[in-house]
């Protein structure tokens, strides 16, 4: 089955999807695979499935690879002798802007390009954490408290110490810091506001129990990975997210009740439905006090979390064969010709 993978992008997440891109290689070699790469330019290129090392791209020598362009129906190579066409379906790895904030998602749809990953309306709602929440108190699912913070805004947080501060719109952690006490908050707020305008500013739980689950819908049946509790220190920093999204092996289910399992998939389940339909995303939850709480959606996560299912090839083929269909839509211009015979013209 032929398949490409979608990768880099300009965004501060651009590394991320190389190092992603590569691992999902390895997971997936049953597949009859592409590799296309979005440089920094939007420029797109065919890449050497040989040459699909980090430092390909560290060096610029993807620059002497083909360069292709979007086409009706997938990629097209043009050279002085003619064209050549790739169709096929697209899984779209791209971390962070571009691919999760629906620009990807748009483009694929403008083109006719069936593909994995979340569509326009669910890009936009997960991307924006402040917006997540939206989503998530609109569903009845609990997030912590929380409150916005934008760089024109006076420097005046009223969350009590210690809390957590995050850029509104970016992943892997970047630009995230623990403020214990009022000294450490303007340069958590100087590190945060160099990557966005608009921060999320949550309540600190030492200790908290945080669990990962990953899933896919597929002919309207939930695929649910196993429950993972990621291993961390006061919190998931970029540096071990950066590990994780190299990770290709397997990881211990986290050894919790089926109360909880159960809990943590209706969850999932309530986030998913409406909108992620085409897409596996990973949520990330809190348990505090027998409740469950949404921490994060990852609409592209990490290496697509290929390590928390026993099967991560047969998920991507049993999605590709249930991809959302767009409907079609065939202009007649029978209002015009109504008119024009209306007119006598």
């Amino acid at each position: 089955m032929k398949l490409a993978i979608l990768f880099g992008g300009a965004s501060f997440e651009h590394e991320i999807s190389i190092v992603s891109a590569i691992t999902v290689k390895e997971k997936l070699s049953r597949f009859d695979l592409s590799f296309i790469f979005c440089d920094q330019d939007h420029k797109f290129y065919m890449i050497d499935g040989a040459k699909m090392k980090a430092v390909t791209f560290s060096r610029g020598e993807h620059r002497k690879m083909p360069q292709i362009v979007l086409t009706n129906g997938g990629f097209e190579q043009r050279g002085l002798f003619g064209s050549k066409k790739y169709e096929m379906p697209v899984l779209n790895l791209i971390h962070g802007g571009d691919g999760e904030d629906g620009s990807i998602a748009s483009l694929m749809d403008f083109f006719n390009i069936p593909f994995i990953g979340p569509r326009k309306e669910a890009s936009m709602l997960s991307f924006d954490k402040h917006y997540t929440k939206w989503l998530a108190a609109s569903l009845g699912v609990k997030t912590l408290p929380y409150e916005i913070l934008r760089k024109e805004d006076k420097r005046a947080v009223a969350t009590a110490y210690p809390f957590i501060v995050k850029p509104a719109r970016l992943g892997s952690s970047i630009g995230v810091s623990i403020v214990k006490e009022a000294a450490e908050l303007d340069y958590a707020l100087d590190v945060a506001f160099e990557f966005d305008n608009v921060l999320v500013i949550e309540p600190f739980i030492a200790g908290v129990k945080e669990y990962n689950l990953a899933g896919f819908s597929a002919r309207g049946e939930i695929t649910y990975s196993i429950v993972e509790e990621p291993q961390k220190a006061d919190f998931l920093d970029f540096e071990k997210k950066y590990l994780d999204f190299s990770r290709s092996g397997n990881v211990a289910e986290a050894s919790v009740s089926d109360t909880l399992v159960q809990q943590l998939r209706t969850a999932f389940k309530t986030i998913y439905t409406p909108l992620f339909e085409g897409a596996l995303i990973r949520c990330d939850f809190f348990e505090i006090d027998g409740e469950v709480y949404l921490n994060e959606v990852n609409p592209i996560p990490g290496s697509m979390a290929n390590y928390l299912f026993d099967d991560f090839s047969g998920c991507i083929q049993k999605l590709l064969g249930s991809l959302p269909d767009k409907k079609a839509i065939r202009v007649q211009y029978d209002y015009i010709h109504s008119i024009s015979q209306a007119k006598g013209k």
